[in-house]
This record gives C-alpha cells, sequence and structure tokens, in this order.
C-alpha cells in the first residue's frame, strides 16, 4: 500500500472514529494502534509503551498542570466578576462599552488563565446575562465572549505556546514575547470592531447614563491587582533568565492558589478540592492528547506517510507565500475538527522544517499557528467554545452566537494578513528582550 493511500485510509478512520463521539486521545490512539499492527503485526505492540511516554516523558511538561492548576484556582474564584466589574465601570461611557469591557475582561483572565473554555465560562456567566440585560442582542453578547476567550491561547502565558515549544524545541520564553503583542493587537481590533457594530446598529448606548464613583470605580482593583502582579511576576523571571518555565509555573500556581484562598476565603476543603479535581481532569485530558498524538505521530513516520507529505510540500515550486497560504488553510480545516493541543502536537514537528526551510521565522510561525486554532475555537462541528456559550446560555440559538463572532473571525484573518505584511509585530520584542534568534 502506497504511503498516500495509507494516509488517506488514517485520517478516514481517524474523522470516523471522532464521529462516534469517541474521545480525541482515544481516537487518535486507536486509529494509530490499528494503522501499526496492519502494517508490521503484533510485533508493532511493543514500540507502544516506549512511544506512548515519549509523548509525556519530558520535564518541560511539568509546566503545563502547574499553569492549569493557576487557571483552575482563578476561574474557581470571584475573581473573573471583579474583574468585569471594574472595567465595566471604567468604560461604561464609551458607546457600547459593555462588550469592550467583556473583550478586555476575556483578555486580562484568558492571560490569567491560558484557557479559552475557561475565559469564555468565568466572563460569560456574568457577562452575557448582564448584556442581554441592558438590550444588547443576544448575538452580539455570547459572540463577544466566544471570541474573546479564544484570546487566551495567544496571549502569555498560553499553554498551547508552550506544547508549541516542546513539539519543536523552540524556546517557550520567546514564544510568550512572539505572542504578546500580536494578544494585544487583536484585542485592540475586537474592541474596534465592537464599537463600530454598536455605533452602526445603535445599541449599548443607555449605558452611558450610568454613573460610578471614583471610589466605586477603585473598590474591585485591590482584589484582582494581585492576580496581575503574579502573572507579571512568572513573565518576569521567564524572561529575565531566572527559572525556568517549570519552576515559574509551579510557584505561580502556588501564589495564585494562596491569593484565591486568602482574598476570597476559601478556607473550606471542598472549594479547595474542586480546584485540584479540575485541574487534575484536565491536565489528564492534555496529557492522553499528547502522549495519543505521539503514537499517531509515529505512526504516520513508520508507515512513510509524514515524509512522503513533507517531501510533496518542500518539492513545490511556488512562491513561499502560497506555500504559507497552503499551511494556512490546512491549519483551518484541522483546527475546525481538532483542538489546539492536538493539531500542534500532530502538525508542528511536520511543518516546522517546511516553514524554516522557506525562510519563515519559527516563532512568527507560532502565532500564525495558534490564531488559526483561535479560528478553530469558534467554528463548527468540534469549536470548544461555542459549547461553552452554549451552557451558558442554552435559549440562545447557536447560529446566533455564529453571526455574533463572526466579525471577529473575520478580524482574525485580518490579523494574520498583517502579520504576513509586518512580521516584527511578533518578532520585535522577542529580538529586543531577548537577542535575535539563532
Amino acid at each position: 500500500m502506497s504511503p498516500a493511500l495509507s494516509g488517506v485510509l488514517i485520517v478516514v478512520s481517524l474523522f470516523a472514529l471522532l464521529g462516534t463521539g469517541m474521545p480525541i486521545a482515544f481516537a487518535l490512539g486507536l486509529a494509530a494502534v490499528a494503522a501499526i499492527v496492519l502494517e508490521g503485526g503484533m510485533i508493532g505492540f511493543l514500540a507502544l509503551p516506549e512511544t506512548l511516554f515519549a509523548g509525556i516523558g519530558n520535564l518541560a511538561y511539568v509546566s503545563i498542570p502547574m499553569f492549569v492548576l493557576m487557571g483552575a484556582a482563578i476561574a474557581a474564584s470571584p475573581a473573573g466578576r471583579d474583574l468585569y466589574s471594574a472595567l465595566d465601570r471604567w468604560l461604561n461611557r464609551v458607546p457600547g462599552g459593555l462588550i469592550i469591557s467583556n473583550i478586555g475582561a476575556c483578555a486580562i483572565f484568558s492571560g490569567m488563565t491560558g484557557s479559552s473554555p475557561a475565559t469564555c465560562a468565568a466572563i460569560g456567566k456574568m457577562g452575557i446575562p448582564e448584556m442581554m440585560g441592558r438590550g444588547y442582542p443576544s448575538s452580539a453578547a455570547c459572540g463577544s465572549i466566544a471570541a474573546g476567550g479564544t484570546l487566551g491561547i495567544l496571549i502569555p502565558p498560553s499553554i498551547t505556546m508552550i506544547i508549541y515549544g516542546i513539539a519543536t524545541e523552540t524556546s517557550i520564553g520567546r514564544l510568550f514575547l512572539a505572542g504578546a503583542l500580536p494578544g494585544l493587537m487583536l484585542t485592540v481590533m475586537f474592541m474596534a470592531c465592537a464599537l463600530l457594530q454598536c455605533r452602526r446598529q445603535g445599541y449599548g448606548l443607555a449605558d452611558r447614563a450610568l454613573r460610578f464613583s471614583l471610589i466605586e470605580k477603585i473598590r474591585p482593583l485591590p482584589r484582582v491587582l494581585p492576580f496581575l502582579l503574579i502573572i507579571a511576576g512568572i513573565l518576569y523571571v521567564l524572561y529575565g533568565g531566572i527559572a525556568t518555565p517549570s519552576e515559574a509555573a509551579g510557584a505561580g500556581a502556588f501564589l495564585t492558589l494562596a491569593v484565591v484562598v486568602i482574598v476570597y476565603r476559601l478556607f473550606r476543603a471542598r472549594p479547595v478540592a474542586s480546584i485540584f479535581n479540575t485541574a487534575m481532569r484536565e491536565s489528564v485530558m492534555i496529557m492522553m492528547i499528547m502522549a495519543s498524538a505521539e503514537l499517531f505521530a509515529f505512526a504516520l513516520s513508520s508507515l512513510f506517510i509524514t515524509q512522503t507529505v513533507a517531501g510533496a510540500i518542500a518539492e513545490m515550486e511556488v512562491n513561499r507565500w502560497v506555500l504559507m497560504a497552503i499551511i494556512n488553510v490546512f491549519l483551518l480545516v484541522a483546527g475546525v475538527f481538532l483542538p489546539p493541543v492536538a493539531v500542534i502536537v500532530m502538525s508542528a514537528p511536520l511543518l516546522f522544517p517546511i516553514v524554516t526551510q522557506a525562510g519563515f521565522d519559527p516563532y512568527w510561525f507560532a502565532v500564525v499557528l495558534t490564531i488559526n486554532m483561535e479560528v478553530g475555537l469558534i467554528t463548527p462541528p468540534i469549536g470548544l467554545n461555542l459549547f461553552v456559550i452554549n451552557a451558558i446560555a442554552p435559549q440562545v440559538p447557536t447560529k446566533d452566537v455564529l453571526w455574533g463572532s463572526l466579525p471577529y473571525v473575520i478580524a482574525m484573518f485580518v490579523g494574520i494578513v498583517i502579520l504576513c505584511l509586518v512580521p516584527e509585530i511578533a518578532t520585535w520584542l522577542p529580538d529586543l528582550l531577548m537577542g535575535p534568534a539563532l
């Protein structure tokens, strides 16, 4: 059987398994095992344990459950409510300020959690009912939260950037820096979309009648500032070479948990146990996907599928920007059907040498890849953020959420184009603080 035919059969089998509702990790693993056994017989089982362990047996992966624990602690506390209230009180004079406040809260909160679904849940539980109660259309309310939540995988510290760094053996600190300015750029673009939408359709203007005193504006800030200081401290020790990502993540998780317990008085065992339970479930899910993706990649490599595809792409006699356009289409399609972790673990080792040989900066490409994954988070059928919004506001049809998030999807595409025209948006800050990449 030719590598091309084998690849088609494996991919079709994978999507057939996913279509049954099977968890992604199990679908990846089962498709990989079937391919290995069919090609090499039962002797292929000998490589399974070592390959699975190799998928997660990296010390750098310790940072993932620590950042997940950090996000779970913040998401379990009223920090999202306080952050949302603070921004709403400062931005209520802006037309459509409530939507802009939600997007700003999503951007900051996603930076604290590194998780898009957690951001949607934390900000959406308060933001969506409040926006709909003040007369905002349900599509605009839900769409802004769904899109704002996607910023969590781009704004540092980002779990997807950690996974990309480990998969491609690139600097995690430099990846965090590369995502900072593009994350800020997308946040501003989202806010601009919301402002234009509110001005054009005339809603959100009643918010300007609300008045908040300076004391009311300042009151929520002391409860939010400790979390922002922890994030700033983590980034400082990472970029300053004081600590490794695993050490910084461990210290950040401990401090965040301590602040949550002290500030919000979660002294009972049950809330703390719930935080660890949530973090453990999400960490195990991520690790299982990564281990299964490693096994899937091993199967593709054993059948020479990876080498064949890479060779075919490398031999394409096209302009490098045409090649990048093809890669972007592939990432968009993959992101629609698979979560960001699975796409990055499976595709980064394949695309990384192709991208670097074409003369593209690998840290710039990480940002482009991540924005493509953001689109997938709010695109059916697997868009995780859509499921979260549906759980928060089940009365809002999914099509309304999609229509509401469409302007932000367009903004993401425009953001990719801007990054292609001005790659320094992603590379300037890492080069400034850490020196040019070797």
